[in-house]
């Protein structure tokens, strides 16, 4: 047996012996999806493993993630097996900076993306994913709005909507490397290829996609496109599951740039070792989880259709 299966075998039997759920991002290296309990975008896995008998979650994912599974299930403990796990785009605003902000406009409502830290989460108005972005912006009652913190999937919801839109000047520097040009330049060598892109995306990339969607959403796609060649516009950690669901297809990663450096931290050997001596453990005050935990409320009770 390889090294790497006596890996996933222990990382198994500890899950086992815990009582844990194993949840793997959509983004995270090929095994550890491959032995994940649960994989998809960020809130859908806090989402779905907070629906299960499981006393501890072990998220492989950055560190806003393991804040929102530990805001939906605060019963259970949450594990990130790398505390240095971080997301760039989530830490370019603090609750400070918001609230600097939100005294600049009064009765403007808060609008946090999902890729924020708890904190800014608690002091939104309401939340939203890439999912969900534009309905959620259209169910509020004002004309006005202010995203926060990624500039581009601010960009993508004012080309659907009539709301005055303001926000702050985040991005996600994994997707946002991402040019126009060499998107081109692959679809001129696979000219019958269709071209998906995440929406954290730069508008200018945005323009000549066939597609825009989530991570889920391009599973979704590329499960129902009748092309045969596709080429994906986020972070190359997708292409595990989507070669795996449709093996007759071609997936093609336009750039080098599109790896997320946190989100290839984790490791088998990280997971074991946190399993072990249950440690890295994520908390949210209290104070902090209820108020968060408004902004998310508000954000599902918003209608799908």
């Amino acid at each position: 047996m390889s090294r790497i299966e006596e890996l996933k075998r222990e990382v198994r039997r500890l899950l086992r012996e815990r009582n844990a759920i194993l949840l793997a991002h959509n983004y995270q290296r090929d095994e550890i999806q491959e032995i994940a309990d649960l994989r998809g975008d960020s809130l859908g896995l806090s989402q779905e493993a907070s629906r299960t008998d499981a006393d501890i979650i072990v998220f492989c994912g950055v560190h806003f993630m393991a804040e929102s599974a530990a805001i939906l299930s605060p019963n259970k403990k949450v594990i990130l097996p790398r505390m240095d796990a971080g997301c760039p785009m989530a830490d370019m605003i603090t609750a400070e900076q918001l609230r600097a902000e939100r005294e600049r406009r009064p009765g403007v409502p808060v609008v946090a993306y999902v890729n924020t830290s708890a904190e800014v989460k608690a002091m939104s108005d309401i939340c939203c994913t890439s999912a969900n972005a534009v309905k959620v912006v259209e169910s509020l009652p004002q004309d006005r709005a202010y995203l926060v913190p990624d500039r581009n999937l601010a960009h993508y919801i004012q080309r659907f909507t009539s709301k005055q839109l303001e926000w702050w000047d985040g991005y996600c520097p994994t997707h946002d490397q991402l040019s126009p040009e060499e998107v081109l330049r692959v679809k001129q060598e696979h000219p019958d290829s269709l071209f998906v892109c995440h929406p954290e995306c730069r508008p200018e990339v945005i323009d000549i996609a066939d597609h825009v969607c989530s991570t889920s959403g391009m599973y979704e796609f590329a499960r129902t496109t009748k092309a045969k060649t596709i080429i994906v516009g986020t972070e190359m950690g997708i292409l595990w599951r989507l070669k795996k669901e449709n093996p007759h297809k071609r997936f093609i990663i336009p750039s080098k740039t599109l790896i997320c450096p946190n989100m290839k931290l984790t490791t088998l050997e990280d997971v074991i070792e946190c399993l072990r001596e249950m440690k890295n453990i994520v908390t949210v005050p209290e104070d902090v989880r209820e108020r968060a935990m408004v902004a998310l409320r508000r954000m599902l009770e918003v209608p799908r259709d």
